[in-house]
C-alpha cells in the first residue's frame, strides 16, 4: 500500500503482461493434463489400434468357421440323443444334396461334351468343304495340262519363237507344277485333318454316351435319396401319435433353432460384418428369395397349436433358386433339425436371415454374398422355402422387409 492508503499504480501494460502469463500458464497446465491423460490411455488405445490393423482376414475366417463348426457338432449331438430318426432324415437330406450335387456335376459335362462335338462337327464340314474346293481346282489344272498335251513344252522349245517368251511360258509352266504339287500336298493334310477330327468325334460321342450313363445312374440315385426322405418323414409323422407330441417336436426344434442362433450371434460379435448400407435402410426393398406365394404368415398358429410361424412359408416352383436379397456374410450353411438345409447370413448390425428346407446349398460359412447371389436350390414335389428375419433375439416379420 503506498502512503495514500491505495495500492500503487500498476500500468496497463504490466497487467496485460501479467494476464498473457496467467493465460500461458492455465493452457499449459490445461494442456500438459491432456498429455498426461492421453499417455495414460494410450496403451489401451494403441492395443485397439494395432489388434484391428493386426488382424487376419483368413484367420478370422477360419476361426469363424471353427466356432461355427463346434457350435453344429454340439447341436447334433444333442439332437441324436433327443431323436435317432433326425439323424436318419438328415443322411436322406444330404443324400439328396449329393445326389443333385453330382448330377449338376454330370450335366455340366454332357453340355461340355455336346458342345465339343458341334466344334468338331463344325470343323469336320468345313475340312469337308476346303477339300472339296481343293480338289476342284486341281482337277480344272490337271484338265488344261491334259488339253495342252503332254509335250506342250518341249513344242515352246522346238518352235524357235522369241526367246524372252519362251522363258515366260517356261517359267509360267514351272509356277503351275509348284501350284499343283503344292494343292496335292495341302489336300493331303486336309485329309490327314479329316481323320484325326472323325476319330475325334466318335471318341467324344463314346465318351458322351457314357456320361449319359452316369446321368441316368445318378438320377436313379437321386430318386432313391428321396424315396428314403419319404419314408423317413412318414415314420417320423407315424411316430408322433398325438397333437402334444407334435408340439413336444416342433418346441424341440424350435429350442435347437434359438441354440444355434444363440451361437451365430455369439460369433458374429467377434468377427463383424462391414456393410456399406445398413440392413435397417431398406426395410421394404428387399427382392423376394424365391418366386412364389406366402402360403404360411408371420405369426400365424402352427398346425393349430400355441406355437406360431416366426417367419414366413413361401411356396415355389420346382428347382427354384434361393438368391440373397441383400449382402452379408454366410455363417451357417448345413443341416438343421426341422429346417433341413438351412443358411443363415449375417447382415451386420445384429441381422440375420434365414432361408431352410432347401434341396442343396451352394455356400459355405464364410462365403461373402450380394444381393441376386445364389444360396441354394428347392426340390421337386411341394417346395418350399421357409424365411426368418432377426434383429438380435427378435424374429421380424418378412413380408415387411419384402417388396410388395
Amino acid at each position: 500500500m503506498g502512503k495514500t492508503g491505495f495500492p500503487p499504480r500498476v500500468s496497463i501494460a504490466t497487467c496485460a503482461a501479467d494476464g498473457l502469463r496467467s493465460y500461458d500458464s492455465v493452457r499449459h497446465f490445461v494442456l500438459t493434463s491432456m498429455a498426461v491423460a492421453l499417455l495414460a490411455a494410450s496403451p489401451w488405445m494403441l492395443s485397439r489400434v494395432h489388434a484391428a490393423d493386426a488382424r487376419d482376414p483368413e484367420a478370422d475366417l477360419k476361426a469363424l468357421r471353427a466356432r461355427i463348426e463346434s457350435a453344429k457338432k454340439n447341436i447334433e449331438a444333442d439332437t441324436q440323443r433327443r431323436d435317432a430318426l433326425s439323424g436318419e432324415l438328415k443322411s436322406a437330406d444330404l443324400g439328396i444334396q449329393s445326389a443333385r450335387a453330382q448330377s449338376a456335376d454330370i450335366r455340366q459335362q454332357v453340355l461340355a461334351s455336346e458342345r465339343r462335338l458341334d466344334e468338331l462337327s463344325r470343323e469336320q464340314a468345313e475340312t469337308e468343304r476346303q477339300i472339296a474346293a481343293q480338289r476342284a481346282a486341281l482337277s480344272n489344272e490337271v484338265r488344261l495340262a491334259y488339253m495342252n498335251g503332254s509335250e506342250e513344252q518341249l513344242k515352246l522349245l522346238l518352235n524357235q519363237r522369241d526367246p524372252n517368251e519362251l522363258g515366260r511360258m517356261l517359267a509360267y509352266y514351272a509356277y503351275f507344277g509348284r501350284a499343283r504339287a503344292a494343292r496335292i500336298a495341302e489336300i493331303s493334310e486336309r485329309l490327314e485333318h479329316l481323320r484325326v477330327l472323325t476319330e475325334d468325334i466318335a471318341a467324344e460321342r463314346d465318351r458322351l454316351r457314357k456320361i449319359e450313363a452316369q446321368s441316368q445312374a445318378q438320377l436313379q440315385q437321386l430318386a432313391q435319396a428321396r424315396a428314403r426322405r419319404a419314408k423317413t418323414l412318414a415314420t417320423i409323422q407315424s411316430s408322433l401319435k398325438t397333437n402334444a407330441d407334435r408340439l413336444s417336436a416342433m418346441q424341440r426344434q424350435a429350442a435347437t433353432l434359438e441354440k444355434l442362433l444363440d451361437e451365430i450371434r455369439n460369433a458374429a460379435r467377434d468377427f463383424p460384418i462391414l456393410s456399406s448400407q445398413p440392413f435397417a435402410k431398406v426395410q421394404g426393398k428387399l427382392p423376394w428369395p424365391v418366386k412364389g406365394k406366402i402360403v404360411a404368415r408371420f405369426g400365424q398358429p402352427r398346425s393349430g397349436g400355441p406355437l406360431k410361424w416366426q417367419g414366413v412359408v413361401i411356396g415355389a416352383e420346382p428347382g427354384s433358386q434361393v438368391r440373397a436379397p441383400f449382402h452379408g456374410r454366410v455363417v451357417y450353411a448345413d443341416w438343421l433339425s426341422g429346417l433341413g438345409l438351412l443358411v443363415v447370413l449375417d447382415h451386420g448390425d445384429g441381422y440375420l436371415s434365414l432361408y431352410g428346407h432347401n434341396e442343396q446349398l451352394y455356400r459355405k460359412v464364410g462365403d461373402i454374398v450380394a444381393p441376386g447371389d445364389a444360396l441354394g436350390s428347392l426340390g421337386d414335389g411341394k417346395p418350399e422355402l421357409y424365411v426368418e428375419i432377426r434383429k438380435g433375439k427378435q424374429p421380424l416379420d418378412p413380408q415387411r422387409w419384402l417388396k410388395k
